[in-house]
């Protein structure tokens, strides 16, 4: 049954506006009579009243000047003094009346006529209004023991009635007046609890959440509190901890982000510098997570990122101090010549930085050991005025060595070049990266593979470590690669880098630089003083020739050494007077017998081409050109089969040569007048001497086909020839590689004529004058022009044959 409201008489009140205020039936509110209206309207209702009665007025909202259509009745109870001293009066509201036209009164006020409006509610209460009623009572219960209101708990759940328990939220602070206004003008009880009911309900639930909200904040702040007090607590103690062991405070402060926001860093590398900090800001100190960051920080922070030194552009200067740091390597010191000459015109020209790259340089230099190629890269370092770092890449198998670890990995660190650009303090040190030809490779990856960037001109100007992640510009920076095989350096990494080839010293070069640079050293290192001990020139180069014999000097400096810990030894023990000059007669009592005679100075009957089938030819080891010997002989028809044999360690190209060798000799023997007949039923022996030593390459097939022409005449190959060159099926001599430096270990065995292939003429201008001044060459196209000048003439009767 719903519940019914019905008007009644009307009346005639003046009307109290409330601004921005609402009164509701079962109110009791004090207000202010300073107001004129207020006063106005009070003063008029008490002018009216008759017969002792309580002035009545009626309480009408009025919002932005606007009246509302309904107001409430309101009696006068009492007029007085407001708690802060000012004129008041204290008005209950009765009820509803629905505001009518407009009348005159006494008093200033404004009168209307209106009509009371009864509300009466069904009884007893239907099921859905009493849940209703019971809902409202719950919510404003609720509300009301959170803001700690308890004795108005009890006075919300003693009204009975629909009508005034929903009026009752005229009370609730958080209603907005056109709500209040909403609930004045709803005359149906349970539409007005209905709509309380809902506007409560509303108002919990934006509570709840923002309690949530205030709650999660309040912790989040206790905890960055009690985080920050903590820290503040770790550092005293840390600071305790330093003092106590006489340790100062260092200047450096630990705040990353100022340290980052202070550093010369270029904008790339700074936003994520600026990340990392972020992260490490969040991150707790239990956390691995921020020690690694650290860690990262603090290696992009020592990076001179934007360091550069600036090179020396005096380029008579930088060749004077490469001449006299290393005698000879004319090649390699007028490419660093050539360089500087290049930067210096590109700087006066504002070409220092083109298209983001800069004008780096990536050298190879490849020869064999002792000559000088690491020494070689500080210098040229000290020419251009630049810092030196040594890079070991000797036995590097891992790609991680190069690029650097994921920062995921415990331990991780940047790569070598990364440390090297960060131990040099510059941006465009010179880096040598010794030892190129002895990277390996496995399971872990290829770390030549990894130089290819790294190497290459046209990409190391981005070049990214797995490390850093940033983009590190490697553009500026001089690198040089050292190599002792060419061969074992990766095509692909070969061809990036510009190659300077150093294929030893001549003797007298040798002579030089042990004057010059090795004395002098081994003197200090020895405990002599200059002067003290004095090597003769003509001693030096005795033990150049016949005590060493290399393409570098790190024998001869040992022996230098030797003799002065002789000389030192003798006078200590009271033998030597010093100074004391060491002559050619004094070296073999001093350090023993010479290790290499040359053939040539040999008693001939001991030589090794005193008997025929023996002949000398010339090759390239890792060591540098050598001397090799070729042995031929032939077996007994009745003893021994036919066929080839091979010994010497040879590789398959050396055994096709000897094939084709023997091809050619029995093919072309009646022409060469050679008694060729007996190879059909004899077998045939080529031995390579110094067994345990591998040998392949096709440069031996002049010298085999040589020995076996000088078994088969009974000719003694000459004891001053050594040839080299490729040999093929119609006798042509074809060219070979390394003549420079095989003509180098022909004149340090004491050659004097050298075949070589026609071909390799050219070849001739990268040997040393003094070389070839000492060396009678012939360039040969056949292998009959070989035999016409290696072959001696015959003394003994041909009987090989018979």
């Amino acid at each position: 049954m719903a519940s019914e409201s019905k008007p009644s008489v009307p009346l005639t009140l003046p009307v109290l506006p409330l601004d921005d205020e609402v009164v509701l039936p079962g109110m009791v509110v004090p207000l202010d009579l300073s107001d004129n209206d207020v006063r106005a309207a009070v003063e008029a209702a008490q002018a009216a009243v008759r017969g002792g009665g309580k002035p009545r007025v009626l309480l009408v909202p009025r919002v932005d000047g606007t009246y509302a259509g309904t107001g409430v009745l309101g009696i006068v109870e009492q007029v007085g003094r407001l708690s802060d001293g000012d004129p008041g009066a204290l008005i209950r509201g009765i009820g509803r009346v629905r505001i009518g036209a407009g009348t005159t009164g006494p008093g200033g006020a404004l009168w209307v006529e209106g009509t009371v409006v009864e509300e009466t509610a069904p009884d007893p209460l239907p099921g859905a209004v009493a849940e209703l009623v019971t809902e409202y009572k719950a919510l404003a219960t609720s509300w009301l023991k959170k803001r700690g209101a308890w004795q108005v708990v009890d006075r919300v759940q003693q009204i009975d009635g629909v009508g005034a328990l929903a009026d009752n939220s005229g009370y609730s602070p958080f209603l907005t007046v056109e709500q209040k206004v909403a609930l004045l003008e709803t005359t149906d009880p349970v539409a007005r609890l209905k709509l309380a009911t809902a506007q409560l309900r509303e108002h919990l639930a934006e509570q709840d959440v923002a309690e949530t909200i205030a709650k999660d904040v309040q912790e989040g702040v206790d905890k960055q509190q009690r985080e920050f007090l903590l820290r503040r607590q770790l550092e005293a103690v840390r600071k305790e901890l330093r003092e106590l062991n006489g340790e100062k405070d260092g200047e450096e402060s630990d705040d990353y982000r100022a340290r980052v926001e202070a550093a010369d860093l270029p904008e790339s590398v700074r936003e994520a510098a600026l990340k990392e900090v972020d992260k490490l800001e969040r991150s707790s100190d239990q956390s691995p997570e921020g020690s690694w960051i650290r860690t990262w920080l603090d290696t992009v922070l020592e990076l001179p990122w934007n360091e550069r030194t600036e090179d020396r552009y005096d380029i008579q200067g930088a060749k004077a101090v490469l001449d006299a740091e290393h005698a000879g390597l004319e090649d390699v010191k007028e490419r660093i010549t050539e360089y500087l000459a290049v930067r210096k015109r590109r700087a006066e020209r504002g070409l220092g930085v083109v298209g983001g790259r800069r004008g780096g340089a990536v050298l190879a230099l490849v020869g064999p050991p002792g000559v000088g190629k690491t020494s070689l890269g500080e210098s040229v370092a000290h020419a251009m005025g630049r810092k030196f770092v040594r890079v070991a890449l000797g036995g590097v198998r891992d790609e991680a060595e190069i690029r650097g670890h994921r920062r995921t990995y415990v331990g991780a660190l940047p790569g070598r070049i990364v440390r090297a650009v960060k131990e040099a303090g510059s941006m465009n040190p010179v880096v040598l990266l010794d030892e190129i030809d002895k990277v390996g490779s496995d399971f872990r990856g290829d770390p030549a593979a990894a130089l290819l960037e790294v190497l290459d001109p046209a990409q190391n100007h981005t070049f990214r470590d797995h490390y850093l992640e940033v983009e590190l510009d490697l553009s500026d920076v001089v690198f040089l690669a050292t190599a002792n095989v060419l061969e074992a350096i990766p095509e692909a990494l070969l061809d990036r880098m510009e190659l300077v080839r150093l294929d030893g010293y001549t003797e007298d070069e040798k002579v030089v630089i042990a004057r010059d640079h090795l004395l002098p050293r081994q003197l200090e290192r020895a405990g002599l003083e200059t002067g003290e001990v004095t090597i003769d020139e003509a001693a030096l180069r005795k033990l150049a020739g016949e005590y060493t014999r290399e393409a570098g000097v790190r024998t001869l400096e040992r022996a230098v050494a030797r003799l002065l810990r002789k000389v030192t030894a003798q006078h200590e023990l009271g033998d030597r007077e010093l100074p004391f000059t060491v002559t050619p007669e004094d070296l073999r009592d001093l350090i023993g017998r010479p290790h290499h005679v040359p053939e040539s100075a040999q008693d001939p009957a001991e030589r090794r081409t005193a008997v025929p089938g023996v002949a000398t030819g010339l090759a390239v080891t890792g060591a540098g050109g050598d001397v090799l010997f070729v042995e031929a002989s032939l077996a007994d028809p009745e003893t021994g089969g036919a066929g080839l044999t091979l010994t010497g360690q040879l590789g398959d190209v050396m055994k096709e040569s000897a094939q084709i060798a023997l091809s050619f000799l029995r093919s072309h023997g009646a022409e060469l007048e050679l008694p060729v007949t007996g190879l059909k039923d004899r077998g045939v022996h080529i031995h390579f001497p110094a067994g345990a030593v591998p040998k392949d390459g096709p440069s031996a097939g002049i010298t085999m086909t040589t020995a076996l022409a000088s078994l088969l005449s009974g000719r003694l190959v000459r004891t001053d020839v050594a040839m080299t060159g490729e040999v093929s099926l119609t006798g042509r001599v074809l060219p070979i590689g390394g003549l420079k430096q095989k003509l180098l270990a022909a004149h340090r065995a004491g050659i004097t004529t050298v075949v070589i292939p026609k071909r390799n003429e050219a070849d001739l201008d990268d040997v040393p004058a003094e070389v070839l001044e000492k060396l009678e060459v012939h360039p040969v196209t056949d292998v009959r022009q070989v035999l016409e000048i290696a072959l001696a003439p015959a003394e003994i009767p041909v009987t090989v044959a018979a």
